[in-house]
């Protein structure tokens, strides 16, 4: 008897979830990690929800200020692909039956450590306990001047593509933790993101589209791309690594699509038209990030990598939860 399939991640929010967002234009669609909502007389709010669940976003050993580090991290991420200055956050917790008070006391030492570096603080939330593994869920609220938000939706062909830092980490940094690759650098990546907040905001009025690297580079890469209605050409030579992802993927050339498609990066991919680039490079340096151009935005659609300018299967494409 042959089994109904099964549809993916984007076509269930794309049929039954965008539907209930019509009528909001901040809410673009849902095609973007980010709703954007008004504000002050100056301001808009970009705002994000991420849930991490125990065994699929971080180990089972994870430290409690490691998941509580994690958790916010990945949702200020998100705020910074949006141009936003981190603000205020929500938090909901799903504990185990298991749970135990000094979890909870160094996961909130966790969570205080992190409004002192990044700026915000917490305005309510709730918790449950449930019968499944630990699960948080955190909606972050950014601000950003009134009417210049980033999306994916801004690119235009010509533009250059830009990512910041270095990518292949988190994927690279999983197999460290699961003990299959011996690097505590990548490992540390993986498990304590670095997002990118000192950046973003420096982004508007100078990227025309952004997303955070949380599924993959290739796949993130393409979000902007089908946003915006156009194609993407990534060169893998110029795609920015760490020392120590370059020494695994020296070893092991079999690497390169998990670096590529693997996701947990937290870097920004962004686009910038030519004439920008001298303030984008401007913005990095008062940010302290470093950025690298990796490839271009023209007409058609879809994803392309090449090689020495030559085309090249991509292999993986990224991550998807279903």
């Amino acid at each position: 008897m042959a089994h109904a399939r099964r549809i993916g991640e984007f076509e269930l929010i794309a049929r039954y979830f965008a539907p209930l967002a019509k009528g909001f234009a901040g809410a673009g669609g849902l095609k973007s990690d980010n709703a954007v909502l008004s504000g002050d007389a100056r301001h808009d709010l970009v705002v994000k929800t991420d849930t991490v669940v125990s065994g699929v976003h971080f180990l089972a050993d994870e430290s409690p200020e490691g998941v509580a580090a994690k958790s916010l991290r990945v949702c200020l991420s998100d705020l910074a692909a949006g141009g936003g200055t981190p603000y205020v956050y929500q938090l909901s917790l799903a504990l185990p039956g298991t749970w135990t008070e000094a979890w909870i006391a160094a996961f909130a030492r966790g969570l205080a450590a992190d409004q002192r570096r990044y700026g915000i603080v917490l305005c309510g939330g709730d918790t449950v306990v449930t019968p499944g593994p630990l699960t948080i869920t955190i909606t972050a609220f950014g601000k950003v001047p009134r009417g210049r938000a980033l999306t994916r939706a801004g690119a235009r062909a010509g533009d250059e593509l830009w990512v910041s830092g270095t990518v292949g980490d988190g994927a690279l940094g999983l197999r460290a933790a699961r003990g299959q690759l011996v690097s505590p650098a990548l490992e540390r990546r993986f498990r304590l993101p670095q997002p990118r907040t000192t950046l973003g905001p420096r982004l508007v009025g100078i990227a025309t589209a952004a997303v955070d690297v949380s599924d993959g580079l290739l796949a993130d890469a393409g979000h902007i791309g089908d946003a915006s209605r156009l194609s993407v050409v990534i060169e893998r030579d110029c795609v920015p690594l760490s020392a120590a992802a370059r020494r695994a993927v020296t070893a092991d050339s079999g690497l390169w699509p998990e670096i590529l498609g693997g996701g947990d990066d937290y870097e920004l991919v962004f686009t910038v038209p030519p004439r920008r680039r001298q303030a984008l490079l401007r913005a990095a340096d008062a940010g302290g990030v470093t950025v690298t151009s990796i490839g271009t935005l023209g007409k058609g659609h879809g994803v392309r990598l090449t090689i020495g300018g030559r085309p090249a299967q991509a292999g993986r494409r990224g991550y998807v939860h279903f």
